[in-house]
């Protein structure tokens, strides 16, 4: 069965910019040691990067959430350069919203002809991990989708927590 691999938003911004947080900065190696796992496995590895323009404060997002972070080609939006360097060559998508609708496109695409198994890891367990988490198992009910919560974090410990319990609800494999 083939194994896909998502990387979540491990940007500069969620990590030790803008919005990060220590917990944040703990799971680089942790993400860094699965990545290379991953790809050692033979396994397809995906990335997504949180995109916004210079007008994002007057967004939805940016009235709710009035924090700059992850303006396109700014070095807040760029990947974690640990990350960015071993994903090289894999395919990184940018998204502009906290679930990615391309990413479900690649993922049917590399499913169409071989059953997979799905893993993410990422940033922020509370926003765009189960965001995508959601989107996949809605899009893909009988393809196993794997959260490592070890390879997470959320705005904040127990925010993290309630999406890690939210996504074991909707029957994603949380370990």
């Amino acid at each position: 069965m083939k194994k896909i691999l998502v990387v979540i938003d491990m940007q500069n911004d969620f990590i030790d910019g803008s919005l990060g947080t220590t917990e944040a900065v703990k799971i680089i190696e942790p993400v860094c040691r699965k990545i290379q796992a991953s790809l050692e496995e033979g396994a397809t590895v995906l990335a997504t990067r949180d995109t916004h323009q210079p007008d994002y404060l007057n967004t939805a997002e940016g009235r709710s959430l009035p924090v700059e972070h992850c303006i396109e080609n700014t070095p807040g939006w760029q990947l974690n350069p640990e990350i960015a360097r071993l994903i090289q060559g894999c395919t990184v998508i940018d998204k502009p919203s906290f679930g990615s609708f391309l990413l479900v496109e690649k993922i049917r695409e590399l499913t169409a002809e071989e059953p997979a198994q799905l893993e993410l890891a990422g940033l922020c367990t509370d926003i765009c991990v189960v965001s995508n988490a959601l989107l996949l198992k809605a899009a893909f009910p009988e393809i196993p989708i794997f959260v490592d919560s070890s390879c997470c974090a959320g705005v904040t410990p127990a925010s993290h927590e309630a999406a890690l319990l939210t996504m074991k609800m909707c029957q994603i494999q949380v370990y």
